[in-house]
């Protein structure tokens, strides 16, 4: 049921959290115009060797799934069934904390300690029913093609460490634009007993390299920061021994990936 996944029992939906966004945005905008146009705001910290933010953010992500050898084979009977394996983008939510080391005006380094909350949902069509024990067909039965479609939902809640290196444009009256890259560390919160019950069982520990870009606002008593940022997995998370029979060997490697719009204030 739906209200079982984290995302409905927060009763959130993209579209009004986009519209608030743009709300608050226009509200804080509006508020601070002659910050941004006229008067050079002193926010931001910029002149501190350490300075300390946080931020909000919501993402999307989903599984980067690779077919084995077993499903890529016409005649291997092990994957048979399985017609395709099809990963789909999923909203989720993060927050945390961000501390800034400063080398130079336009050079930073970053920690952002944060924890995501996600939910990846992968299809998985049959040609026939699956002999494993899959949840109940969610799609309604079989289509007029004879493909039988079974929906399948993991969540995640993990605890991310990035270590990012920011360099930033020089300042134009109260804006500046920056890119971010660099490299995070991650673990998920339960355990791998807990993880093995799990439709697609994967292993609770990932490193990432991440990219992404923004731009700096300074308003009166603080800056807001804007970005986006793109989010690749290195560690090939799939454990097949412990997935379903039913399909576990058409897939040979399973990584994470996403895409994260950031709220930064500081």
């Amino acid at each position: 049921m739906q209200t079982t996944h984290f995302w409905y029992q927060f009763h959130l939906r993209r579209t009004k959290i986009g519209l608030l966004g743009l709300l608050i945005f226009g509200c804080i905008n509006a508020g601070n115009a002659q910050g941004l146009f006229g008067l050079t705001s002193t926010s931001g910290s910029d002149d501190r060797t350490l300075s300390y933010g946080f931020f909000l953010a919501g993402h999307t992500a989903t599984y980067q799934i690779r077919y084995s050898d077993a499903f890529l084979t016409p005649t291997n009977p092990t994957a048979a069934e399985v017609q395709s394996i099809y990963p789909k983008y999923t909203p989720g939510f993060s927050l945390g904390f961000m501390g800034i080391l400063r080398f130079h005006d336009q050079v930073n380094l970053l920690f952002t300690p944060k924890i995501g909350f996600y939910e990846y949902r992968v299809d998985v069509n049959y040609f026939n029913p699956p002999l494993g024990n899959l949840p109940p067909d969610n799609t309604g039965g079989e289509s007029n093609l004879g493909i039988r479609t079974d929906e399948l939902v993991t969540e995640a809640t993990m605890v991310e460490l990035p270590l990012l290196f920011k360099y930033r444009s020089q300042r134009f009256n109260n804006t500046r634009m920056y890119f971010i890259g660099g490299g995070s560390y991650q673990f998920r919160t339960k355990s791998q007993d807990e993880a093995n019950l799990d439709p697609i069982v994967t292993t609770g520990q990932d490193f990432t390299i991440e990219a992404g870009m923004g731009f700096e606002i300074y308003f009166r008593f603080f800056k807001f920061a804007p970005e986006i940022r793109f989010s690749h997995g290195l560690n090939n998370l799939y454990v097949p021994e412990k997935t379903d029979p039913a399909f576990a060997s058409a897939i040979e490697s399973i990584r994470r990936k996403s895409v994260t719009i950031y709220l930064n204030f500081q």
